[in-house]
């Protein structure tokens, strides 16, 4: 076939025009922008604005959807993002039934997928679905067990539970119901609530009833307030403990001085200004307390932003291993970023150190949790 001069040149600015689209690198976001998670949402899509743009020599493209809170819409996204957009990793979802809804369609689609949730059944048991999905936030047996260790050095022996009536409020009271007797403290009441209920009158009179030395509210975001809030009306005078998804400036804001004296254990990063200055995770909180507050305000940080900054990270560290194997778009770089990640090592985060293997995609050990106390409406390490 004989070209043209004018085709030959045609053709040149065709692959040179294409050939970068080809090689970039495509992040898919689904997270809960609005809706009670809304809370938790904000601060992560304003985290991955803070992203790099370029890994490994490849441009990175974040295609960032909201859902809403949902996990349906959450199940959408992401057969759009991996079908229709055809990305190479997702970061997402907010919430744990969000994130739990989604791993068929990660798994169908063979993309690596960072969840911003914190229940451990997310990636486990492990099984060829979950072999997809990895998580940054700690589970919740790891923040459970921090709760009772430090009610139990406070000398409680009884505790009442109110939680969300989903996967995040169940999967926190399992928990409980493993451990709690080890560290001497008998659960006298379990009660359960909607992320959309405005009243929980009758749950908090049962609490009430049972007399619990300290009530464990597991809930996400600004929900978890309403309970607080009906025991402080109620008069009961006991100590309140919260699950690791309260952990921002909305939370303490709408609490006010109804969460005051609450314990809740999270992230480093909450106090990173506080953490010795050997803790591993300070240089990378301090960095991301720096990065994000620079854009969005002095006092803006928060823990779930900080799972978005690591999950960045963990892709930073391992887009550059895979690419040594296979081209974005693919499907064996799909496959070379998961096993990429499975590999990660002593990586220190803004929660503290993963390391991660093909049974264990979180990684972190207990450095990674703190218990801080509400105290003048802001967190202080207890």
């Amino acid at each position: 076939m004989n070209m043209t001069p004018r085709s030959l040149i045609a053709l040149a600015i065709l692959a040179a025009t294409s050939w970068p689209a080809l090689a970039q690198i495509k992040i898919g976001v689904t997270l809960s922008t609005t809706g009670p998670a809304v809370s938790l949402g904000i601060p992560e899509k304003n985290t991955i604005a803070l992203l790099p743009k370029t890994i490994g020599g490849k441009s990175v493209e974040y295609i960032v959807l909201d859902d809403a809170s949902d996990s349906s819409a959450a199940v959408v996204n992401t057969r759009r993002l991996t079908l229709e957009d055809k990305v190479d990793a997702i970061i997402g979802s907010t919430t744990t039934p969000n994130s739990l809804a989604m791993t068929d369609a990660v798994a169908e689609s063979g993309t690596p997928t960072i969840s911003l949730a914190s229940s451990a059944r997310i990636i486990e048991p492990m099984s060829p679905k979950k072999a997809w999905v990895f998580k940054t936030p700690q589970t919740d047996t790891m923040m459970v067990l921090a709760i009772l260790e430090h009610a139990a050095k406070r000398g409680i022996k009884s505790m009442g539970y109110i939680g969300f009536n989903d996967a995040l409020g169940e999967a926190f009271y399992a928990e409980f119901e493993k451990f709690a007797s080890v560290r001497g403290i008998k659960i006298v009441a379990n009660e359960r609530f909607a992320p959309r209920d405005t009243s929980v009158t009758s749950q908090v009179l049962k609490l009430s009833a049972a007399n619990p030395e300290m009530v464990v509210i597991g809930a996400s975001g600004t929900p978890a307030v309403l309970p607080a809030r009906a025991l402080v009306e109620r008069g009961y005078k006991g100590s309140v403990y919260f699950n690791h998804g309260v952990a921002n400036n909305d939370f303490l804001r709408v609490g006010g001085k109804d969460i005051e004296g609450a314990f809740v254990p999270t992230s480093p990063v909450v106090v990173a200004a506080s953490l010795p200055v050997d803790h591993p995770a300070k240089a990378q909180a301090m960095a991301y307390v720096k990065a994000y507050e620079a854009v969005n305000g002095a006092g803006s940080v928060s823990a779930f932003g900080a799972y978005t900054w690591d999950a960045g990270l963990l892709l930073a560290h391992a887009i550059p291993v895979a690419l040594k194997t296979a081209q974005p778009g693919s499907k064996e770089f799909r496959t070379a970023l998961r096993d990429a990640l499975e590999a990660t090592r002593d990586l220190k985060v803004s929660n503290g150190v993963t390391s991660m293997s093909k049974n264990d995609h979180l990684g972190l050990d207990q450095r990674a949790r703190v218990v801080v106390k509400v105290e003048g409406g802001k967190w202080k390490l207890d």
